[in-house]
């Protein structure tokens, strides 16, 4: 079974770096989905039926962006993102989340933005962020794919780079591509807790960044979406 993998999405621009990587994670396999969070209902049933309706166009957007009209869209409603993502994701069986950097990150670089920092610190699924600028690079793709962790993220970063032709690396520099990061060895299995040093890594990375929660690989078999 492909790997199932939830692109969170909003319509800023800055999304557009997470549809992007969205889709290179489709090149590699996974099956992708969009959400958007709307954190309350409208009070009026008629205000509702509007927000409901303008959520579902801005995902038909991002759906047409990422360049599959037919791509799975959800509308969550929840007071928080993260929570709502997590929850979604536990219905539909994502094994993963997609982010882009905070809004105000400079270009080619990564800053982790609230909800995807509530995730790091013990959430269940694997998160994968986006540099700021991911999207407006000629044609992403990965050639230099680099592991940092346990067993389990060089599992996944050996699968990742065999569905998409790259080269696997236990050194990060300005040539990688992809960064696997897997959790710390006593964290809870299953669950995401990153060392110090793994934040630092992030921190300076100006490439995607994948996440994993202690023990998890993401299967990665090669090109079952073309976007």
């Amino acid at each position: 079974m492909p790997v199932k993998m939830i692109v969170s999405y909003d319509g800023t621009h800055n999304e557009d770096d997470a549809i992007a990587l969205g889709r290179l994670f489709a090149e590699a396999g996974a099956e992708i989905s969009l959400a958007y969070v709307r954190h309350a209902p409208e009070p009026e049933a008629s205000a509702e039926i509007l927000a409901q309706h303008e959520a579902e166009e801005l995902l038909r957007g991002g759906a047409e962006l990422f360049g599959d009209p037919d791509l799975d869209r959800h509308v969550v409603t929840d007071r928080s993102t993260p929570e709502g993502l997590s929850a979604l994701a536990e219905r539909i069986g994502a094994e993963a989340i997609v982010f882009c950097s905070d809004s105000h990150t400079a270009p080619g670089h990564i800053a982790v933005g609230n909800s995807a920092q509530r995730l790091l610190g013990g959430g269940s699924r694997a998160i994968a962020i986006a540099p700021a600028g991911f999207a407006s690079r000629e044609r992403p793709q990965l050639a230099r794919v680099c592991v940092a962790g346990d067993g389990s993220a060089h599992e996944t970063a050996e699968q990742l780079a065999r569905a998409l032709g790259a080269e696997l690396s236990s050194i990060s520099d300005e040539t990688t591509s992809m960064l696997v990061v897997g959790s710390r060895p006593e964290a809870e299995p299953g669950r995401v807790s990153i060392s110090a040093a793994s934040e630092h890594l992030i921190d300076v990375a100006t490439c995607p960044v994948l996440v994993l929660p202690r023990g998890e690989t993401l299967a990665f078999e090669g090109s079952a979406v073309t976007a």
